[in-house]
């Protein structure tokens, strides 16, 4: 008899907020609450890497954060 082997994956997630003046600490406690919560709903075991990246307008400004979570499936 041979056992099958599960094959481990690798899988990205990202997710999006806006940023607001003077709303920035309420935003990435949102943002942290969307991203733990997405990972207990969907299971994950083991969290590879988590990443932030700004987003600006024309003029340089910071108007948003993208947050990507890379996990083992």
């Amino acid at each position: 008899m041979s056992e099958k082997k599960k094959e481990k994956g690798l899988k990205v997630k990202t997710f999006v907020t806006e940023v607001k003046i003077f709303q920035t600490m309420k935003e990435l406690r949102e943002l942290d609450d969307q991203v733990n919560r997405f990972i207990v709903e969907s299971g994950v075991r083991k969290v590879i890497s988590a990443s932030d990246t700004a987003t600006t307008d024309n003029t340089g400004a910071t108007i948003g954060l993208i947050r990507v979570l890379t996990y083992e499936a």
